[in-house]
């Protein structure tokens, strides 16, 4: 498949290309513009044009609410009050530059199942997908940040255990291709998860180098479980649990807005740095 273009954007933006299915020098000649000369005198007509994109729509979802509280603190703090708290801080902050679209899951305190979350950047058609929550273990100890991908094997015992207290279904199975036949559409499939993976890592890699400038991290923060949420097959997607609710010094922390606006701060810049690698803008244009 040498010489091939596949991206995101082509797969799934405009439905399967023809020029997918053809070497790259065929591509090409069907896409070199041909020359055209005008008769002395005469003003070419200008081509009309096309309207600019949209900003990068980043979907970030508050976990829990509703009837289900999520990690409850010491004190008595709710998981789902401190994450959507700390969504919509993120989404303000997100905002303000004017270079993204942001919307949330849910913007009040509502049960979302989780299929429903996904379903809902999927149609919107997001370019990244953030869930944001603040765990809790017997351990009372234990405390700091950690930024989770999606992987059928946990990375360890604490992580397999964390998804499974999350997760409240595994019947997600990701969108499929339509109006392609059935081999192809498992090439394409294939590609795409495998370009929405190395973009996880890639903002999963971000997003622990910059919260360990400004808040605890937890040991090995780069971890990956089999999160419910995670599952959209072609938007990159990240779960941060902020803290735990389970530690005195997180919980109290994770109350404070100054502090929420530190670890949101730090987010931001894991986006900022996220959408301007080249990669990613070579998948964003045209």
């Amino acid at each position: 498949m040498s010489g091939w273009s596949v991206t995101r954007r082509l797969l799934l933006g405009h439905g399967v290309s023809a020029g997918f299915l053809l070497p790259a020098g065929l591509v090409r000649a069907a896409t070199t513009p041909v020359p055209v000369t005008h008769k002395p005198g005469a003003h070419p007509r200008q081509a009309p044009q096309s309207p600019a994109a949209p900003p990068p729509l980043v979907m970030l979802d508050p976990g829990h609410g509703g009837k289900d509280p999520g990690a409850i603190g010491i004190s008595g703090t709710y998981e789902k009050h401190v994450a959507l708290a700390a969504a919509q801080q993120l989404q303000a902050l997100l905002q303000h530059a004017g270079q993204y679209r942001v919307e949330l899951t849910r913007r009040r305190d509502v049960f979302i199942p989780l299929e429903e979350r996904v379903a809902r950047a999927q149609g919107r058609g997001a370019a990244l997908f953030v869930s944001m929550h603040a765990d809790a273990l017997a351990d009372h100890q234990v405390r700091g940040a950690s930024v989770y991908t999606l992987a059928t094997t946990a990375s360890d015992a604490q992580s397999a255990a964390l998804a499974q207290r999350e997760n409240s279904a595994d019947r997600f199975a990701g969108s499929a291709f339509h109006g392609v036949p059935p081999e192809v559409a498992r090439i394409l499939a294939s590609l795409v998860r495998q370009e929405t993976r190395l973009d996880s890592a890639r903002l999963q890699h971000g997003l622990v180098g910059e919260l360990d400038r400004d808040i605890p991290m937890l040991q090995n923060p780069a971890r990956h479980a089999g999160f419910v949420v995670l599952k959209a097959a072609e938007i990159p997607s990240v779960l941060v649990e902020m803290g735990f609710m389970s530690n005195r010094q997180d919980e109290a922390e994770l109350r404070r807005p100054e502090h929420r606006a530190r670890v949101v701060l730090a987010m931001k810049r894991a986006v900022d740095a996220y959408f301007a690698t080249a990669g990613h803008a070579t998948r964003m244009a045209g």
